[in-house]
């Protein structure tokens, strides 16, 4: 028998599971809708990207049961490829991204029993399901990489592109600002972080008296947002991922049943509880407890943040001599208080990224000028913690058309882009030629983007 004529009665060993899976039932379960190569694709799939995708807020340039399994087909030719390129992805890889998808759903649906509901699965299912999808999705990553390869784009062809592009097809920049910041946190008094630590030794006590639980503790108190919703608990987490502090202590705990001691970390004050470990990742519960800052200290600050500004203005010393010498931002004080951005690595913001940093110092630079130093203002720094600070506008690029003197590193991403996508749709265009599709007839009814899919 040739291998077209195994996969030939594979497929129909798969159609045949379809049907006997929900004999007897009103409504089809789960069918086979697509094969690509001796990969399936179900019924089921389809309807679970399309279940993400809405929750997430993502369209379809087109009919979801047309544009979805395309999408999947798709990710079958690379993984088809990266399985006989031998490509791997560790399960550490893995893991680690699957708690934290596990715990964004949660924290977005409301509950682990709300996600179980949305998703029609149990909590194992929706696990395995989330490790199948980023497993998947890292191998795709690892082969499209390797197709591409190290595409070296020369200055002469970013000029070539930029110059046959129409008018109306260049590229508009948004505005962009470079900003220095000053900071300064107020100081805590001595009495209200010994309130903090007594009020976590007393959440302690309760639990272990059985008053209690630690998990409803922390629904109702801690003032970590991303965790007290679902009893302080995070997933399996490695030592790297954690502050030295938090690291420190809870992987020196063994025991579940006992809570650790009050530990400080740059979040505020925190008690933990281990719930299993694992090779080198833990998976553990906490509470943690921010000192609140005294208005008067919160006016001290202030106060003295305009002093600085004046003597500044008054040009008795630079913004970049404060920052680096006065300023208590560690992030930015080394590079003379300029702040950068998290999503680029450069010092370049458009708006709306300096307000995912600081929608405070967004406010403040939106209507500054070019040099001017702000009023002083409270904000909540990256840590979650409430400083006070000063910014400086030091640049504002306008929003433009893009130019080759402006904006050239920009530009050079467009063409990089746009030369992988050239080679991977070459690449997926040769696979199909050689690769077995066998699509249900029902789900044949569809303008591709790629029309070699339906063999004629």
């Amino acid at each position: 028998m040739n291998k077209l004529m195994c996969i030939k009665v594979y497929v129909l060993a798969l159609m045949l599971f379809a049907v006997i899976a929900t004999y007897g039932q009103d409504n089809v379960i789960d069918e086979v809708v697509w094969v690509v190569g001796d990969e399936a694709i179900l019924k089921s799939d389809v309807e679970n990207e399309r279940l993400n995708a809405q929750y997430e807020g993502r369209r379809f340039d087109g009919d979801p049961y047309c544009v979805i399994p395309e999408q999947l087909a798709i990710q079958k030719l690379f993984l088809h490829q990266a399985a006989i390129d031998s490509i791997e992805v560790s399960e550490q890889e893995i893991i680690s991204d699957v708690e934290r998808r596990t715990n964004w759903l949660i924290d977005e649906i409301g509950s682990k029993e709300k996600v179980e509901e949305y998703y029609n699965k149990t909590s194992t299912q929706i696990r395995e399901m989330l490790r199948e999808n980023i497993r998947d999705g890292k191998m795709v990553q690892k082969m499209q990489q390797k197709i591409v390869g190290d595409i070296k784009i020369t200055p002469a062809e970013v000029r070539r592109y930029f110059k046959d592009l129409p008018m109306d097809s260049i590229p508009f920049i948004p505005t962009q600002v470079e900003v220095q910041i000053i900071t300064m946190e107020p100081k805590i008094p001595q009495e209200e972080i010994e309130r903090v630590k007594k009020t976590l030794r007393d959440y302690t006590e309760r639990v272990n008296s059985g008053d209690i639980s630690f998990s409803l503790l922390a629904k109702m108190y801690s003032e970590d947002p991303g965790s007290a919703r679902r009893g302080g608990e995070y997933g399996f987490t490695g030592k790297a991922e954690l502050t030295p502090e938090f690291a420190n202590v809870i992987f020196n705990m063994n025991d579940p049943s006992k809570i650790s001691k009050v530990f400080e970390t740059e979040y505020g004050f925190h008690i933990a509880q281990l719930i299993e470990k694992r090779g080198d990742r833990v998976s553990y519960r906490h509470i943690l407890l921010k000192p609140k800052v005294d208005e008067k200290d919160l006016e001290a600050a202030l106060l003295r943040l305009d002093s600085i500004a004046n003597d500044i203005r008054s040009e008795k010393f630079t913004f970049d001599d404060a920052a680096t010498f006065l300023s208590q931002d560690k992030e930015t004080r080394n590079n003379h208080g300029l702040m950068a951005n998290p999503q680029t690595g450069t010092a370049r913001f458009e708006m709306q990224q300096l307000a995912m940093v600081s929608q405070e110092a967004a406010k403040m630079v939106e209507n500054m000028n070019v040099g001017e130093i702000s009023k002083p203002f409270i904000m909540i720094n990256t840590k979650g913690k409430e400083v006070c600070a000063i910014v400086k506008l030091k640049t504002r690029i306008n929003g433009h058309k893009a130019t080759i003197s402006e904006d050239y590193q920009r530009l050079k991403g467009i063409v990089t882009e746009k030369r992988s996508e050239e080679k991977l749709d070459k690449w997926i265009k040769e696979k199909q030629k050689h690769t077995y599709v066998r699509i249900n007839e029902k789900w044949q009814q569809c303008d591709f983007k790629y029309p070699g899919w339906v063999k004629k």
